[in-house]
């Protein structure tokens, strides 16, 4: 399998683990962030040690876990002014360490490391976990807000069977990434659309396409790393962004149009709208006999974005190995940045090598990589 993408490479995590069960998901976590490239030195508060033993964040992180502040007053070397450090994660996150926090209480190696970092001004992403229960109490809620208001990102818990539980390990690294890295797109609303359209045969068939939408994934979730405020209009959901459900072409052209009633900076033509239709048939098509399907064309959605929403910047989609005169043609049209991409590559998995070729009115690129790699290239190219 291809190594994902270092965005964190050169970065050191400090992950902060407090006395939650969710502790226990830490060790995957700390491993999550060293495959995105971090350097990760975990901190463990004293109820987090009766959980999950020291020695196993120790293994996770390849440094000695830190159970308590020494005379080397770990928490300025990592988190104090020229520290070490470059973002505090504290994951999971208990009710009783987000009030030590929101009031500047230093009673544990975790909330002496937050009170630090945030004298210091560096970045904190908070994963909170705790029952239900605990987690709708007004005084819960409101050190919520007061840690908000003070800049930390604080991630929603999933509420499950009772519980507040620990966010994903994905959405918890993509924090961390856009906190690192959210600069290039900050500010800007990004417009996706992905993935394949299925348009109905009879009551039961669709006529469909091979993609899985791994491209549209891919460039949203790293336009979110980049700080944009990320719509996808799609049938699947996506972490961390805006999802818009949408089955047909018919479905995903009503939604696109009236998301672009309001102002959106970058549209990207990422799915594989469908360009026919057939006439639909009542019921379900009997087996065992030959039957006669027509196909009617149906209106090219980036035609509608050009020619009647035109955001500030638009990304199309061209699949093919010979489509640069068609590329170009859209690019006489409005779009300001064309990706020719290769057929093998529709349908493969989201670390699959590919050729693409991004061609804007500026020149063309070449990018042989995974689909991860095209979007970062595609973002970058966008800022």
């Amino acid at each position: 399998m291809t190594t994902p993408l270092k965005t964190l490479d050169g970065k050191v995590v400090v992950l902060a683990v407090t006395g939650s069960i969710a502790a226990v998901e830490t060790v995957r976590l700390a491993h999550a962030l060293r495959r995105r490239g971090a350097e990760v030195r975990a901190v463990m508060s004293p109820a987090a040690c009766r959980i999950i033993a020291p020695d196993a964040l120790t293994y996770a992180t390849g440094q000695e876990a830190i159970t308590e502040i020494t005379g080397i007053v770990e928490h300025v070397v990592y988190c104090g002014e020229g520290g070490k450090g470059d973002l505090l994660l504290i994951a999971p996150c208990t009710a009783n360490t987000l009030g030590k926090i929101a009031h500047a209480i230093d009673d544990t190696t975790v909330s002496t490391f937050a009170t630090t970092a945030l004298g210091r001004g560096m970045p904190v992403v908070i994963a909170p976990a705790m029952h239900e229960s605990m987690y709708r109490h007004p005084g819960v809620a409101a050190n919520i807000e007061r840690l908000r208001e003070l800049g930390i990102d604080v991630i929603d818990p999933r509420i499950e069977e009772g519980k507040a539980k620990v966010a994903e390990i994905e959405e918890i690294v993509l924090h961390t990434e856009r906190a690192l890295m959210g600069h290039g797109l900050a500010g800007k609303k990004v417009l996706i659309t992905s993935g394949a359209c299925a348009e109905p045969l009879d009551d039961v068939r669709v006529l469909t396409t091979r993609s899985g939408g791994e491209m549209g994934r891919a460039l949203a979730l790293h336009a979110y790393r980049m700080g944009a405020d990320v719509t996808v209009v799609h049938n699947n959901r996506f972490p961390c962004v805006t999802n818009v459900h949408a089955s047909t072409a018919s479905d995903m052209r009503s939604e696109v149009e009236r998301i672009l009633m309001e102002p959106v900076n970058i549209y990207i033509s990422a799915a594989a709208i469908s360009d026919f239709a057939p006439e639909r048939m009542e019921g379900k098509i009997r087996s065992g006999r030959a039957v006669l399907v027509h196909l009617q064309p149906l209106p090219k959605l980036l035609d509608l974005v050009l020619e009647k929403c035109r955001p500030e910047t638009v990304v199309a989609f061209k699949l093919g190995w010979d489509e640069e005169e068609g590329a170009r043609d859209l690019l006489r049209q409005g779009a300001d940045m064309v990706v020719i991409n290769a057929p093998p590559v529709m349908g493969a998995p989201s670390l699959h090598t590919g050729s693409f070729t991004l061609i804007t009115r500026d020149g063309t690129q070449k990018i042989n990589g995974n689909k991860e790699e095209v979007a970062a290239a595609i973002c970058d190219a966008l800022q």
